[in-house]
């Protein structure tokens, strides 16, 4: 949007101007000389004066052929003069109407917002990490999430790394894009979602350091400006290259076509499809998706539907044994219920701990967006948690750890009980300089529900 408040009605005038330089231009091409023209049937009303005269029968004869001989030229006329009037008719003939004015500089300016690669376009201004969390969590993480880490199907912005070739890869700004002008472009023009350009350029380059940040590219004390803004290079910087298919791909399809006769020989059938088995099949062996039995819902077998009626009175006769056996049959099964309470006993000890790690699983959902667990988990904005409890710190590898973590890893540092609760109580007091900005869980019961919980995740 403008920042001129002139410029609503520079716009207005300027399309006025525009239509009516339109309307002159299709005035001049077609002219109104067209209309001229019709004065010539005066010829007619003359050839129609003679026509009352009743006397002279052959005499209106001979005036129709002088009053067409006479009408032949005049079509000419307006053909001839259309012509010559819009061959040499140009915009460039035209002449201005006087309407509306050049544009200003500023006003220019404040439609011109991009940014390219090589830094043309950027403005005066900087930012820093630890401002661009604070805007960041304050305009952007309703929907990115507090670590860029995207919520519901709003896009992640940070992790990612080494994904691309993964069957889904996670395409991230720290993954994906080549450019970091593409992320301050978009941010300064499109963002926040539904309120576009209203971040300043100093939040602006603050949000662009968070983001690198939260992708593992510069350290939390990073301060980005105008100045050292085309020093970054992004991760994925050599991942592109110029689209070379219509040198190398379009000249192999791009022959004379065959039109008629082409086939040397008449088609034959090669293969079927239930020799190439293209049609997955149900453990029944049935093709997949094929529905049950109508029949099979209710009575639990595949019944003909024609014969319902017959199974109604064999049950009908077997009633009065059915309804005796089925009585010692659930005193069978009750007998087992007295045991339950056996299990009592266990609540103190194990089933305790299990209340503890179920309720440690709970509580992890507020890692789980940046940290993977389980079988096949990768590193997404934080490392995989697998065997956490007991290891060394900063020790997964392919992650980018902050400074500060990997050199108390380097020192010896473990993630035992203790440092696990003054980390999780505490992030950026207990490793200072730590990119994780989550605020911690001020809880004891929470730490010690999560510990239990990571306690059981083994390590590769």
């Amino acid at each position: 949007m403008s920042k001129s408040p002139e410029f609503p009605t520079i716009l207005a005038v300027t399309g006025w101007a525009t239509a009516a330089t339109v309307a002159a231009f299709v005035f001049a091409s077609t002219g109104q000389k067209a209309a001229e023209p019709a004065p010539v049937v005066k010829p007619a009303e003359t050839a129609a004066a003679p026509a009352p005269e009743p006397a002279p029968a052959p005499a209106p004869a001979p005036e129709p052929a002088a009053a067409v001989a006479e009408a032949e030229p005049a079509p000419a006329a307006p053909t001839a003069e259309p012509a010559a009037a819009a061959t040499p008719v140009s915009l460039a003939d035209i002449t201005p109407l006087g309407l509306g004015r050049p544009a200003l500089p500023e006003e220019i300016e404040a439609w011109d917002v991009a940014v390219l690669p090589d830094g043309t376009g950027l403005p005066v201004g900087s930012g820093d990490v630890e401002t661009g969390n604070e805007v960041f969590g304050e305009k952007c993480a309703a929907c990115h999430g507090d670590f860029a880490e995207g919520i519901d199907s709003w896009p992640v912005l940070a992790g990612g790394a080494g994904s691309l070739t993964d069957p889904r890869p996670v395409k991230t700004i720290g993954s994906y894009w080549p450019y970091l002008s593409t992320v301050f472009d978009y941010v300064h023009r499109s963002m926040p979602f539904g309120e576009a350009q209203t971040l300043s350029v100093d939040e602006t380059y603050a949000i662009t350091a968070f983001l690198l940040y939260s992708n593992g590219i510069v350290e939390d004390d990073f301060v980005l400006s105008n100045e050292n803004f085309t020093s970054i290079v992004m991760p994925n910087a050599e991942g592109f290259y110029v689209d070379d298919r219509p040198v190398t791909e379009y000249p192999l399809f791009s022959g004379e076509p065959c039109m008629e006769n082409c086939r040397t020989a008449a088609p034959q059938v090669t293969k079927r499809a239930v020799d190439l088995n293209v049609t997955p099949l149900d453990p029944d062996g049935k093709p997949a998706g094929t529905l049950p039995v109508i029949t099979l819902a209710a009575t639990g077998t595949a019944t003909d539907p024609a014969t319902p009626e017959a199974a109604p009175a064999t049950e009908t006769a077997t009633a009065p044994e059915a309804t005796a056996e089925p009585a010692p049959v659930e005193l069978a099964e009750a007998t087992p219920a007295p045991a339950e309470p056996v299990a009592e006993p266990v609540a103190t000890g194990d089933a305790g701990d299990a209340a503890l790690i179920a309720e440690g699983e709970k509580v992890f959902r507020k890692c789980a967006s940046c940290h993977k667990v389980g079988e096949g988990a990768k590193n997404g904005v934080g490392p995989v948690l697998n065997g956490i409890v007991g290891a060394p710190m900063a020790r997964v590898e392919g992650f980018a750890y902050s400074a500060s973590l990997a050199d108390m890893g380097a020192k010896g540092g473990v993630w035992d009980a203790a440092a696990l609760q003054a980390f999780l109580e505490n992030p950026k007091g207990y490793v200072k300089g730590t990119k994780m900005s989550f605020a911690g869980l001020k809880k004891p019961e929470e730490r010690d529900a999560v510990i239990a919980y990571l306690g059981t995740l083994k390590g590769p």
